[in-house]
């Protein structure tokens, strides 16, 4: 879905390049609302694991492929505001490092795979919740769900987009049955990898999972031979000490970050050569005939490789391994500064109390 510099034209990326900074705008400051000391570290760790699982193509139909958006996993995991900048500074360090999306095109990558993704995602996700009853069984149901249709509505805003500024002749619903067709089969892909990855942190953690806050499953206690609902003591038990919360985030992030290395830097080794969807259909439909060259291609990591190792799988693991690096970095000084900025807006009406 990364859409190469050519695709579009100069005044539509334009809009979408506004569009896109408006977005990021806004999401910084509803960030600050949903990050806080916890959950900070966990939004970073979030990009850099979507810059990994984005590596793992996987095989949707004879010489397609496809690979995550990740805009449900990151709504439901931290938040839909804070979704969008997950995926914003993977688009990011992919267009500038890796020569991965174009990067005049960066405005509607950002509008397609992350704003699309994300709102799309989070509405019908927060839709589902309310209706169905409110178990980590449910959160998971309602994350399959959302992702699975995120997909082909990412593929429907990429097929409107062409249509108003697309620079070659070609039938526009030709473009949109393929892609649409083609991104409902990666959409399920999508939707199981945001399910699993959900599913595992609620059940570790589940008070650091956005989606998930408020989630109660009442202890179910067997009277003469029946299961009741225990009595709620949740206001008389005590709390769980400070240091082993945070010993139990600290090894999460640990074990996300090493799960991310393992992935970009050795599965990633796997992932099908196939092209992905949206570079599939550009090449059926002729909508690559006016491709340019990346700004970046001369970057010692395009292509997700390193300059000068000639060891196809030693150049493809490196260059995961620094990417989820960088992004792990770069995504934990943005949301660091963002809880920051939470913090310094809080503190006077913090410290102005009447003893």
């Amino acid at each position: 879905m990364h859409v190469p510099d050519g695709f579009i034209d100069a005044p539509t990326s334009a809009v979408a390049g506004v569009v896109a900074a408006g977005a990021v705008a806004v999401s910084l400051r509803g960030a600050r609302r949903e990050l806080d000391e916890r959950t900070a570290p966990l939004a970073g760790l979030v990009a850099a694991f979507i810059f990994a699982v984005q590596m793992l193509n996987f095989p949707v139909a004879a010489g397609t492929s496809g690979h995550l958006l990740g805009g449900a996993l990151a709504a439901i995991l931290v938040g839909p505001y804070t979704g969008v900048l997950c995926v914003s500074v993977v688009l990011l360090m992919q267009g500038i490092l890796f020569a991965d999306g174009g990067l005049t095109a960066l405005g509607v990558n950002i509008t397609d795979m992350a704003i699309v993704t994300t709102v799309v995602a989070y509405a019908l996700f927060r839709g589902l919740v309310k209706v169905l009853p409110r178990t980590r069984r449910s959160v998971t149901v309602a994350s399959f769900v959302a992702a699975l249709v995120s997909v082909p509505a990412a593929a429907l805003a990429f097929t409107f987009l062409y249509w108003i500024g697309g620079t070659t002749d070609v039938a526009i619903g030709k473009v949109a049955t393929a892609m649409i067709g083609v991104h409902v089969l990666i959409g399920i892909g999508e939707a199981a990898i945001t399910a699993l990855t959900v599913g595992a942190v609620i059940a570790v953690r589940p008070d650091l999972v956005h989606g998930a806050r408020g989630l109660r499953q009442r202890l179910k206690l067997r009277v003469d031979g029946e299961l009741v609902d225990a009595p709620d003591t949740s206001d008389s038990e005590p709390a769980v000490p400070a240091s082993a919360a945070a010993r139990s985030r600290r090894g999460l992030w640990i074990t996300g970050l090493v799960t991310s290395l393992v992935l970009a830097g050795f599965v990633s080794f796997y992932a099908s050569a196939d092209p992905d969807g949206l570079e599939k259909v550009a090449a059926d439909q002729g909508i690559d005939r006016k491709t340019e060259e990346h700004a970046s291609a001369d970057s010692p990591l395009a292509d997700y490789g390193v300059e000068d190792i000639t060891d196809a799988r030693l150049s493809g693991g490196l260059a995961g391994v620094i990417g989820v690096g960088v992004t792990v970095v770069a995504g934990s000084a943005v949301f660091w500064a963002v809880r920051r900025r939470r913090t310094d807006d809080t503190s006077p009406a913090d410290t102005d109390v009447s003893v």
